[in-house]
């Protein structure tokens, strides 16, 4: 889930997933800046990392739920 403002380390999220009408509520355990992305679940290396319902990456390294999902551990599927 993409974040649509700076999120601090502890804060509970609640945020609304348009594929299937859900809402969901998740404690960030990183700051997570503006546009970036934030794992919902628990997700670990080689899975793919989904983005307004498209494959944008894999997981190079474990990512927990409520973590910050970005260039540290994520590498593109082009490169």
């Amino acid at each position: 889930m993409a974040v649509a403002e700076g999120i601090g380390a502890e804060q509970e999220l609640t945020g609304w997933l348009m594929d299937g009408d859900v809402t969901v509520t998740i404690r960030a355990h990183d700051p997570i800046p503006l546009g970036h992305k934030i794992a919902l679940t628990e997700i670990a290396p080689g899975d793919s990392i989904i983005k307004y319902g498209h494959d944008i990456g894999r997981a190079i390294a474990p990512i927990g739920a409520g973590r910050h999902v970005h260039v540290h551990n994520v590498k593109t599927r082009r490169w």
